[in-house]
């Protein structure tokens, strides 16, 4: 008896009192919200740094890569602390110090990019590793303040693994529908940090053992109106881009939409046939030198951006219908509001995926296909598959012309790849572009930048598109048949199952041009 008297009473013990513990409700929000807001953090950085470091797989995942240490770091580290500290003396300043951090973030990140971009990386892993790590600390905190009998660790541990769990689903859902459709990035990260300070002083007013409320509210403060004078701020913030539209000094009607920091676009408001951009003119070159002047054409564009080619057909082509498939319906708001698209302009904008949009087309319904989708500098490699190709083949009529806009550097692997995509599918593949980028010139070393492809089952007019080349001025040379298989090399198509598209490209840190 005495040895099973001492077991029950002994400190720890199955079934005995551990200490003060925390109500289960209380317990759950602070794991749900700082489970959520974990999540939230997460994605809006990728919107943050897309102006600088590009919208690409190696940034998608840099941030998930540093926002899974933070998650880790915390995680082990609060385990740590709880067992050695009151877990109620941390977590107040744990939400409130990663709320400060949070609504600090925009103003630091744009303003380091604009004069320190050398220590960008360092910044930003800071401004997620730092706020993931102290939210990511309060569940194990919490789960130390519950468990107040051994008896129930297993539920205990369980019931909040699953809250937090569903409060990582909940921030990101409600980031990715919700909050970035309808808020700027700025607007949301001051937001949330606000919020984790209130809840800061929510805890802390409940154990009344810590202070410093007063100065992280400060440091809210302090971020928001640092993120209104912070330099790369956008004019609108649509679902996928900081976009800004930049006049023209030269031309009265000279627009450039500029997003995530790139020209993606440029338009005369006044003169749609005006082709500022080198590739645009050479797109426009392709398109004449194939179909007889001012016959109106039935054309597609994967992409819309500023609208640039559909406007000009519309203009030069008379009775021509252009369906764009742009998937960014904040830019396409843009066109209309800022860079004057007009209803009757015979142009048809729909807000969907490319790809999609595409499948949804008849066969042989369409004269002319144009590929102009970039996230970033980099096409979205679902548009860039065999089997992407093979269903612009299928909506093209017999004689009809496919023609994107290509961006590569260094040693063009990703143009390569796709010229020996193409070649997959159609019988006739032509290579516009700058003499030394497309193997002409082989005094001159390549420098990168965009290129032009033709695709089409019926042979490619090169004495045309050369003279069209030439009447636009823009210095580019067009190449096919077997110089244009030599400069593919053994490049390897891209498939559904293999397109490795960031990797292949090799972006220039300097150009600001798509």
């Amino acid at each position: 008896m005495a040895a099973v008297t001492g077991s029950s009473s002994s400190p720890g013990a199955e079934g005995s009192p551990r200490g003060p513990g925390l109500g289960s409700h209380t317990a759950a929000v602070l794991v749900f919200g700082s489970s959520a807001a974990v999540l939230v953090v997460e994605i809006v950085a990728l919107r943050l740094l897309a102006p600088y470091l590009g919208l690409t797989l190696e940034t998608s995942t840099m941030v998930i890569g540093i926002a899974l240490t933070a998650i880790a770091v915390g995680s082990w580290l609060g385990g740590i602390l709880a067992d050695q500290v009151d877990p109620r003396l941390l977590i107040g300043p744990s939400l409130g110090v990663s709320g400060a951090v949070v609504a600090l973030t925009p103003a630091v990140l744009r303003t380091t990019a604009e004069w320190a971009p050398a220590l960008l990386l360092l910044i930003a892993s800071l401004t997620i590793l730092v706020p993931g790590a102290l939210l990511s600390a309060v569940t194990p905190m919490v789960t130390k303040l519950r468990l107040t009998r051994l008896a129930e660790t297993g539920t205990v541990v369980g019931r909040l693994s699953g809250v937090g769990t569903v409060g990582a689903i909940v921030g990101t859902v409600l980031t990715g529908f919700v909050l970035v459709s309808r808020l700027p990035v700025s607007g949301i990260l001051i937001g949330l940090g606000i919020l984790l300070v209130v809840g800061s002083a929510l805890v802390e007013w409940r154990t009344r053992r810590w202070g410093g409320t007063p100065a992280l509210t400060l440091a809210v403060v302090a971020g928001g109106l640092g993120t209104a004078v912070a330099p790369g701020g956008c004019d609108a913030e649509t679902r996928y881009h900081c976009a800004r539209v930049v006049a023209d000094p030269d031309r009265d009607g000279g627009r450039t939409l500029v997003l995530d920091g790139v020209r993606h676009s440029y338009v005369d408001v006044d003169d749609p046939t005006f082709l500022e951009f080198t590739y645009v003119r050479a797109i426009a070159s392709a398109v004449d030198a194939a179909f007889p002047e001012r016959e109106p054409l039935a054309a597609h564009h994967l992409g819309g951006g500023g609208l640039t080619l559909p406007r000009y057909l519309a203009a030069t082509r008379p009775g021509t219908r252009s369906l764009v498939s742009e998937i960014d319906s904040g830019v396409v708001r843009i066109d209309r509001e800022r860079l004057g698209l007009r209803a009757e302009a015979g142009i048809d904008v729909r807000v969907e995926d490319g790809r999609l949009g595409l499948r949804a087309l008849p066969a042989d319904s369409r004269d002319l296909v144009v590929g102009d989708a970039f996230g970033g500098v980099s096409v979205p490699w679902h548009l860039t598959t065999v089997e992407a190709m093979a269903d612009v083949r299928r909506v093209l009529d017999p004689d009809g012309l496919y023609v994107a806009n290509l961006i590569d550097h260094g040693d063009l692997d990703f143009a390569r790849a796709e010229v020996a995509t193409l070649a997959e599918t159609f019988a006739h593949v032509a290579l516009v572009g700058a003499p030394a980028n497309i193997g002409l010139d082989t005094t001159a070393t390549s420098e990168g930048g965009n290129l032009v492809v033709l695709a089409s089952d019926r042979p490619v007019d090169l004495r045309a598109t050369q003279q069209a080349l030439d009447t636009r001025r823009t210095g580019w040379r067009i190449t096919t048949g077997a110089p244009l298989t030599t400069w593919t090399a053994d490049a390897r198509p891209l498939t559904d199952d293999y397109a490795p598209v960031d990797q292949l490209l090799q972006p220039s840190s300097t150009r600001r041009d798509r």
